[in-house]
């Protein structure tokens, strides 16, 4: 058995999130007969909205075609993907990629087992809910935004040309603002991005 594990971001409590899942788990499969942990796969601060920037579902992945594996281990559908296409197309490569030795994923959350002919339809109902309600996260953390920056909060971190008050405003620091204003003068002068680089690198100019 492995285990794969994701948090969206690397907040201190998202990663104290994905510790708690790893001893979980680690515990969980010591305790079942049978089962034998091989590895422990976890994204830290990787959306699930797509699979394609998640290095360690990736490898997972490499791993199983390469038969490594029997089962996965996963909290929950919406932590092995926030997208209904990947989830089920994930789960299916998973079956049938070596016809002689498919990997089952166990949704903890859902009790799902994903080779129980049963499972395909309770997949998509849960995909199809997980992926809602990450559309809903979006629309909630942008009218967020929206509501902080009508106020005068700034929800960004640090920017070149700008530092952040005790109090949360954005205030210039005038050292980094002469590399900022050189990058847009640079730019409308007709410099390409690469050059514009280039010429700061060569000056030393410290960047973020």
């Amino acid at each position: 058995s492995i285990v794969y594990a994701r948090v969206s971001t690397k907040s201190t409590e998202q990663v104290s999130s994905i510790e708690n899942q790893t001893k979980y788990y680690t515990e969980k499969i010591q305790k079942t007969p049978n089962w034998t942990l091989q590895e422990i796969y976890s994204d830290e601060g990787k959306s699930g909205t797509s699979t394609k920037k998640r290095a360690a579902f990736n490898r997972m992945m490499k791993d199983a075609r390469n038969k490594e594996m029997d089962l996965i281990l996963c909290a929950s559908v919406s932590r092995f993907a926030r997208n209904v296409h990947d989830s089920i197309k994930r789960v299916k490569e998973l079956q049938t990629a070596i016809p002689s030795h498919p990997v089952g994923v166990y949704f903890e959350t859902e009790d799902i087992y994903t080779l129980d002919p049963d499972s395909r339809q309770l997949l998509s109902i849960h995909a199809l809910l997980a992926d809602w309600e990450s559309a809903n996260k979006s629309r909630r953390m942008i009218l967020s935004y929206d509501q902080r920056i009508c106020t005068g909060q700034y929800p960004v971190l640090d920017l070149l040309g700008y530092i952040h008050t005790t109090d949360g405003d954005l205030i210039i620091q005038e050292d980094e603002a002469i590399t900022v204003r050189f990058i847009f003068l640079a730019y409308f002068c007709g410099f390409k991005s690469d050059d514009i680089a280039d010429i700061l690198s060569k000056k030393k100019r410290p960047n973020r």
